[in-house]
Order: structure tokens, then C-alpha cells, then sequence
């Protein structure tokens, strides 16, 4: 697959620097994360998904939302599951191949990077992944080197609008809490029409407005001010895609077991800022270790036998700051009270 552009090169125009001081406004993203690795005891340079999963994949849900995303193409395809109903290695297949001989895949919005090597990893793609904040592409591009999937995921810096990718070189477009981000939509649904073989399809997974027409609580994750946040309805979001040429395959609402996910961790992030306000620091507590098949072993009977206390591995904390508890917050109440919802769906070109 043929690419425009370069790892780290920055998108051009307001928007992009604009979310780039958004997604890393303290600079240095990389530097930090791996310093922060490093303490918790890791080694930056061979990382598993397990320790990276904290910062692997920025929406709400984490990987088990992108695996749901997954097997609602699959049930799309008419594909029957696998064992444990996981979606079927041919669950998009095109007519296409990459160089790897594996479909071929687009991560719009790709963050850092953790949908793109989750589809390399369990599906067989061959994934690019595009984003217009440059720190999330050195880290993406790190994290897949670090797990040893830099032959089959690829990313670069570029605006949507203008995607550095042949006509008709994918089979699938990705796009997780993506489009909320972007100005002109319209033409970035040109652009996934453009770069998608015929009968590819149009992976959402996406935050859209409620019915409450209250004003949104901020900060939340992808805006800190009005201005910078682009949610649609879900019925605007639909006619958009139809005027862009995409027909709906299947639909889900899952803002139940979003909100559900950002309670949970609601209380794990609040128990934290709680630790610190008390003169504590950011760690978990102490675990015992673990024994194969990842069952605990049995608490040693006294205070001097207790493993040490480890640093707490790196989070959404680390990208958005202190400011990300607050984020959070918002983001449960505006949940709550239907101000906004959490879509999934596929369509086709």
C-alpha cells in the first residue's frame, strides 16, 4: 500500500494543531510515556499488549469495544463465530490484498495505534493508520514496534480530508470516536468512499448527541471547549453517510454498556486522585503474584513478605493530564442524562 506522508510529519492547517495541543498539550508525549513505562518496572522497548492497554485504545470501552465492533461486521457478513462467538479472520474480506498478502485496512483516527494492531494481531489485516495529531503517531509507531507488529501496521500523519491512500486500496475503514474530531465532514466521508474497494465497508464506532439538548459538561476526552466539539445526531451522522454514497448494514446503540464501562472506571481514577490529595502517589495497590493461568497465589501471611508496591502503568492521565479526571466526570454525567449516546454500525460502499 502506497503512502503519503511520514511517521510524525505534522498535518497542516489550524485543525491539526489545534487537536495536537488537545491530544498532547504538554509536548513530548513519547519522552513521557516510555519514562513512564520504565518506572513501572517495564522495558519500553518490549512491551505487551496487557501493559500497554492504558493508553493502547482512547475511547470508551477499550479493546472490548473494538472487539464488538468486530463481531458486529462479522454477524454483517453473515460469518457464524468462532469458538467463544469472536469475529472469523474473514469476517471484511474484499477482493483485495496488501503486500503481506493479508486484506488490506484503514484506522481513521487511529490515535495510538491500539485498534490498528488489534485487527493485525487477531484478525491477519495488513492496517495503515492515519491520524492528524503527530505525537500519536510516534507513539503508535513505538508502541507496534515494541510489540513486534511493525511489518503489518503502518501509520502516518494526515488530515482525513485528504487521506494519503490510492483509490479503491482498502477493504475496510475503521473509525472509533474519530469523527467527532473532524471539521469537514463531508469530505472526509468523500475520502473513505474514495480509498475503499467496491463493496468495502465503513467501520463506526462513535460518540453522537442525545436528546437532551442541554449544553455538554466540559472538558470531556475530545474537546475542551465548545468550539472543538463536532457532535452530530445520529440522524444527521445517517444522512451524511447516505449523501456520501454508504448504505447502513447494521446498527447497534451501545451507550448502556459505555456508560457502564466509564462508571467503573470513574471509581478506579477517583480512588486515585483521592490517594493523592492525601499526600499519596499514583500506584496501584500491591498484588500478590501470579500463578499460570492467571489464577492469584495465596497472600503471604506477613507485612515483610508483601511484594513492593509498583508504580501504576501508564494511562490517559499521562496524555490529557490531571485534567483527564475531570474529563471523565463529564463524560459519565453527559452519558446519564442522555446529552449524549454511543453508536456502532456498519456500511458499505
Amino acid at each position: 500500500m502506497t503512502l503519503k506522508g511520514a511517521p510524525g510529519e505534522a498535518a497542516q492547517g489550524t485543525a491539526g494543531s489545534q487537536l495536537g495541543q488537545h491530544y498532547d498539550a504538554k509536548g513530548s508525549l513519547l519522552a513521557r510515556l516510555e519514562r513512564a513505562f520504565v518506572e513501572a518496572g517495564c522495558d519500553p522497548d518490549h512491551l505487551s499488549h496487557d501493559e500497554m492497554a492504558g493508553i493502547d485504545q482512547l475511547h470508551l470501552g477499550g479493546r472490548a469495544a473494538s472487539r464488538r465492533l468486530m463481531a458486529l461486521a462479522g454477524r454483517d457478513a453473515g460469518q457464524p463465530p468462532n469458538k467463544g462467538d469472536g469475529p472469523r479472520l474473514d469476517a471484511f474480506a474484499g477482493a483485495g490484498t496488501g503486500s503481506s498478502g493479508a486484506a488490506r485496512l484503514l484506522d481513521l483516527g487511529c490515535g495510538t495505534g491500539g485498534a490498528s494492531r488489534l485487527l493485525a494481531r487477531e484478525l491477519g489485516y495488513e492496517v495503515v493508520g492515519v491520524d492528524i495529531t503527530p505525537g500519536f503517531i510516534e507513539v503508535a509507531t513505538w508502541l507496534s514496534r515494541a510489540c513486534g507488529l511493525e511489518d503489518t501496521t503502518r501509520f502516518v500523519c494526515a488530515d482525513g480530508a485528504e487521506l494519503p491512500l490510492g483509490d479503491a486500496s482498502v477493504e475496510a475503514v475503521w473509525c472509533q470516536h474519530a469523527l467527532l474530531n473532524m471539521p469537514d465532514l463531508a469530505a472526509v466521508l468523500s475520502e473513505c468512499r474514495r480509498v475503499l474497494a467496491p463493496g468495502g465497508r465503513l467501520l463506526l464506532h462513535e460518540v453522537v448527541r442525545g436528546d437532551n439538548p442541554a449544553p455538554l459538561s466540559l472538558p470531556v476526552p475530545w474537546a475542551r471547549t465548545p468550539e472543538h466539539s463536532r457532535l452530530l445526531s445520529l440522524k444527521d451522522l445517517e444522512q451524511h453517510l447516505q449523501a456520501a454514497g454508504f448504505q447502513r448494514q447494521a446498527l447497534e446503540d451501545v451507550s448502556a454498556e459505555a456508560l457502564a464501562w466509564r462508571s467503573h472506571h470513574r471509581r478506579r481514577e477517583q480512588g486515585g486522585a483521592d490517594r493523592r490529595a492525601h499526600g499519596g502517589t499514583n500506584t496501584d495497590q500491591a498484588q500478590p503474584p501470579r500463578q499460570e493461568g492467571g489464577e492469584s497465589s495465596p497472600q503471604a501471611s506477613g507485612p515483610a513478605d508483601r511484594p513492593p508496591i509498583r508504580p501504576r502503568l501508564p494511562g490517559p492521565a499521562l496524555i490529557f493530564g490531571e485534567v483527564f479526571v475531570e474529563m471523565g466526570r463529564n463524560l459519565l454525567d453527559n452519558l446519564g442524562d442522555d446529552r449524549v449516546r454511543v453508536v456502532q454500525g456498519v456500511w458499505r460502499r
